[in-house]
């Protein structure tokens, strides 16, 4: 009987082994394969041509990826500058001060942002924010302004991921312990002084690894931001002008126009660099998500 028990541990053991292998080789296999069909171009032009040059002509055999880069980093960023002090300042609410009663209320509608399609968030961006930044914002700063912008793009996904911070924030509160607060409160610190000195402070890795993570989520984004943000293929000089990020280039022209040469790779070679953008912060989060938990025990 011990041995069978022995050998089911072991089959499962194993088991497990392989579906983790299968996850590792799966990543691998979609990067290689991106690498595979984005060479043609890659061998034909330098990299520093494609990533630096802004001129975007398939048809002459011109493809500039700044623009599009330029549009994916300006909402990306906008996106964070909106959502990070939105959801910091929640998970110390719901952390620090909120009653059980209330946190058990206010959390399941949070969770139900992050589970809304990307779809309804673009037709709530068209029908919403983009007459909002049109009529009530661009008027102040610009003579005009579509509302379809990379302000509206922005707006709209930081939206998206402040559930996604506020959920990583209160795992990482949570791993505070008690302790550290009611020594500080004991040696007559207040309540927002322990938060500042102890809870924010030790928790700062975790802080900077939800960020990365709401980045990476960000970076990934094509229907909701793609409906918003204008797609024009220009570099976004003020939060008022329309862009275009990789992602939508992505989703807007893949099957339209494969006949025209190097134009498949060049797409592809967007899929890649976003993959490789997103490995790598993803990577990096869960670099310091590991850190904080090896310090924390």
């Amino acid at each position: 009987m011990k041995n069978l028990r022995l050998t089911i541990d072991k089959i499962t053991g194993n088991v497990f082994l392989i579906f983790t292998l299968l996850a590792t080789v799966t990543v691998i296999l979609i990067g290689a394969g991106l690498y595979y069909k984005s060479a043609p171009i890659l061998h034909s032009n330098s990299l520093s041509s494609l990533l630096l040059s802004a001129e975007w002509k398939p048809f002459k055999s011109s493809f500039g990826f700044l623009s599009y880069i330029a549009g994916t980093l300006s909402i990306t960023a906008i996106a964070i500058i909106i959502a990070l002090p939105i959801s910091l300042l929640t998970g110390i609410y719901l952390s620090e001060y909120a009653h059980a009663k209330v946190k058990r209320a206010l959390l399941p509608p949070i969770d139900l942002l992050s589970g809304i399609p990307p779809v309804i968030y673009g037709v709530w961006g068209v029908l919403i924010i983009v007459p909002f930044v049109q009529e009530k914002i661009a008027v102040h700063f610009v003579e005009f302004s579509s509302g379809y912008s990379t302000l509206a793009g922005g707006i709209v996904l930081a939206i998206m991921i402040i559930p996604l911070i506020i959920s990583i924030l209160l795992e990482v509160f949570s791993t505070i312990p008690d302790g550290l607060r009611e020594a500080s409160l004991s040696v007559g610190a207040t309540k927002w002084e322990t938060i500042k000195f102890v809870v924010l402070k030790k928790s700062m890795p975790g802080i900077i690894a939800a960020v990365v993570l709401a980045i990476s989520r960000a970076f990934g984004e094509t229907i909701a931001v793609l409906m918003v943000c204008g797609n024009i293929p220009e570099i976004p000089h003020s939060i008022f002008d329309s862009c275009y990020p990789l992602p939508a280039l992505i989703a807007n022209n893949y099957g339209e126009m494969l006949s025209v040469p190097m134009y498949e790779s060049a797409l592809m070679l967007a899929a890649f660099i976003l993959f490789i953008i997103i490995f790598l912060f993803n990577a990096i989060s869960r670099i310091i998500l590991y850190r904080l938990e090896r310090s924390s025990n």
